[in-house]
């Protein structure tokens, strides 16, 4: 990434996209953790323009956050060993994210399409759980990168730690909440606009 400030532009898509993501879930928010299907399906027919705009609005910050990160990724210096291990790893952060996130738009556009489909929780959850492992192996990639660099131990630790957790329960409960992943890239992102850009 060229220019002046990669870091902080990067870190600027990666805010805009968790923030466009949030936004993009919180129509009929409520519907995630309704167990009963009929009622699910009354709230999201009750709420349809903005359950419809709203994953449109998902399906943009999915997107939106691998691109920060493949900013990133591109800005990371591989001059020496050292930051030369940091940009690998930053550059398979960002290849996991970029190859989960068309499952998980996937997923968004049949929840848009197909109101009872959802609300019954039917059909394949494939794509969603190979996007969020893909999530994982990225957010411990992410761990790898920020591990190897300049940056201030506690968010490389954050990132590294979030993923054996979030791994742990995606295999136990076969299912798991997005968004903690936005939380860890969101602040990710938060620290990469802060951050005194590294001389090249």
């Amino acid at each position: 990434m060229s220019g002046t400030y990669p870091y902080r532009r990067a870190g600027a898509v990666i805010v805009a996209g968790t923030v466009v993501w949030f936004v993009g879930i919180s129509p009929v928010s409520r519907v995630y953790i309704t167990p009963e299907a009929t009622e699910r399906l009354r709230m999201l027919q009750a709420g349809r323009r903005g359950w419809v705009v709203g994953q449109h609005l998902t399906a943009a910050g999915t997107v939106a956050v691998p691109v920060g990160f493949a900013a990133f990724a591109g800005a990371v210096p591989g001059i020496d060993k050292e930051r030369g291990k940091s940009k690998k790893w930053a550059v398979a952060a960002a290849a996991a994210l970029l190859a989960g996130a068309p499952f998980f738009v996937y997923s968004i556009s049949r929840r848009a399409s197909d109101l009872e489909r959802f609300a019954a929780r039917r059909g394949s959850n494939a794509p969603f759980l190979l996007y969020s492992a893909l999530h994982v192996l990225a957010l411990g990639a992410l761990g790898g990168s920020l591990l190897s660099s300049p940056a201030k131990r506690w968010i490389g630790y954050t990132a590294a730690a979030s993923a054996p957790v979030f791994g742990g329960i995606l295999l136990a409960k076969k299912d798991i909440p997005p968004l903690v992943f936005y939380l860890i890239e969101g602040a990710t992102g938060a620290y990469l606009m802060t951050w005194e850009e590294p001389e090249n």
